[in-house]
């Protein structure tokens, strides 16, 4: 049987090498390498060895961070599916790797069932949604019809939409959307119910899956 293949970037090396013996006593799994930033990464590319079939990458390194690296990923590896790391649930870090092309994130302390189970989504199905941040996706399995969609949202909730799936705030939103932040409070809420999703986060990888519009 073919193996999955994982290359690790974390430059905490007892983390590191902690997971790379959890993966390798998985079925099915092997660590191609365990590399200490996204710098090691690019050098790893470079020497054309062999291709993973999963990136974990940690978002906070020296030298060359997680958001640097997969800026790097989706410039020169684009189709490199990478799943990114994190100590805490910080929404704008988040949001910015996966605007990168990070295909979902795992938080440090996840449950070693579940961490094996993120890893078989994403190198199967292309994303993880993390149960940490209680992302309810209707159509997790299939790909909805944006015409639908978009008879679903009105012409505000679908230009918020577009905007919360960028890196401004929800205050930068109001601004450019020429209303209080009282009432873009009232677009995301009307937009979380009717997409059934209970988290920016959830929003922006419910966005990439289905395709709604290019992530810049």
């Amino acid at each position: 049987m073919k193996k999955k293949t994982v290359v690790i970037v974390d430059d905490h090396l007892l983390f590191a090498q902690s997971l790379e013996s959890l993966i390798s006593n998985l079925e099915g799994y092997e660590v191609l390498a365990i590399l200490k930033n996204g710098k090691e990464l690019t050098r790893y590319y470079l020497h054309k060895r062999k291709k993973p079939a999963l990136v974990l990458l940690d978002v906070k390194m020296p030298i060359m961070d997680g958001i640097e690296t997969m800026q790097w990923l989706k410039e020169h590896q684009p189709e490199q599916k990478a799943l990114a790391l994190t100590m805490e649930e910080d929404e704008e870090t988040i949001i910015k790797m996966l605007r990168a092309g990070a295909r979902g994130y795992l938080l440090k302390d996840i449950h070693p069932e579940n961490f094996e189970f993120a890893m078989k989504m994403v190198i199967e199905q292309g994303f993880y949604y993390s149960s940490k941040v209680e992302v309810a996706l209707k159509y997790s399995n299939t790909t909805i019809d944006t015409v639908k969609l978009t008879d679903k949202l009105t012409d505000r909730e679908w230009t918020f939409l577009k905007f919360a799936c960028s890196e401004l705030t929800y205050k930068d939103i109001a601004v450019e959307m020429e209303l209080s932040p009282k009432t873009v409070e009232n677009y995301r809420e009307a937009v979380f119910k009717k997409l059934e999703v209970k988290t920016r986060v959830g929003l922006v990888i419910y966005c990439m899956k289905n395709k709604l519009f290019k992530l810049e």
